[in-house]
């Protein structure tokens, strides 16, 4: 069988940045099932001790660390430790990502710099510090998580979210550009709202919440199991040929704007 084997991810590395929070424990538990080996990082690696422990039980190794994606140092240390207990890392998978609501003309600047800086430039700093290793290996794949919101604006309290993720793809074109020659891929996947913590309060609102799913063509909110089978994709050798690409995994969404 030709093809048996091209989501197999055994023997692969995973570092799974955010892997503690409400997306990024069922996308750690993708990997670890199609054989991969997986860290979960965040500020709260105590979060992460149940999907470290369903992880062992499907007998990969994964390991809860902390890191603060805005520490440069932090973030070279984190690596290192990866690199120095697994030997590689094939898969980064940057997960964080926040929002403050607030109106585009009282947005403070305070506010503003917390929203891009954890969803751009932590990307950033980690890409970059993980990159260095997989340059040296030879490839790796690197999988940002970016937002409907980065083609689509909101009519309330999004601007500095819609901004940092319509950075975050073009930061994602460029860095497979720049690295195509290192065998380094790297893609982005675009979610409309997903049911997470992140969005709780807003979902609370059962008018806003209905016209959310109004919007949607396949007449539901996102749940975290709906973006795992575009992780394992991107991951695996079946888009080995597949850079620079963003996913809009947003039950069509952007089909019929």
């Amino acid at each position: 069988m030709k093809y048996e084997k091209i989501f197999d991810l055994s023997s692969k590395v995973a570092l799974v940045i955010g892997g503690t929070g409400g997306l990024g424990k069922d996308m750690a538990l993708a990997l670890a099932e199609y054989g991969a080996d997986v860290v979960v990082a965040s500020r709260h690696p105590e979060n992460g001790k149940d999907v470290v422990e369903q992880i062992q039980r499907l007998g990969r190794r994964a390991q809860a660390l902390a890191v603060d994606i805005l520490n440069e140092d932090d973030v070279r240390e984190l690596t290192a430790k990866v690199v120095a207990e697994f030997r590689r890392i094939d898969i980064l998978l940057n997960g964080a990502g926040t929002n403050v609501w607030q109106k585009a003309e009282e947005y403070s600047v305070e506010n503003w710099d917390k929203v891009v800086d954890i969803n751009l430039k932590g990307t950033f700093i980690v890409s970059r510090e993980v990159g260095k290793y997989m340059i040296q290996q030879g490839g790796g794949k690197i999988i940002n998580i970016s937002s409907v919101r980065s083609l689509l604006g909101y009519p309330e309290n999004y601007t500095a979210y819609c901004a940092s993720k319509g950075g975050l793809n073009m930061y994602t074109k460029a860095l497979a550009a720049e690295w195509a020659k290192y065998n380094i891929k790297v893609n982005s996947i675009a979610p409309t709202f997903v049911e997470t913590p992140l969005v709780a309060d807003m979902l609370a609102d059962e008018k806003t919440k209905t016209t959310l799913i109004n919007r949607i063509p396949l007449g539901r909110l996102g749940k975290p199991e709906d973006l795992v089978g575009a992780v394992v994709y991107f991951s695996a050798p079946a888009s080995d040929f597949i850079t620079g690409q963003i996913l809009f995994a947003d039950g069509g969404v952007t089909s019929t704007q």
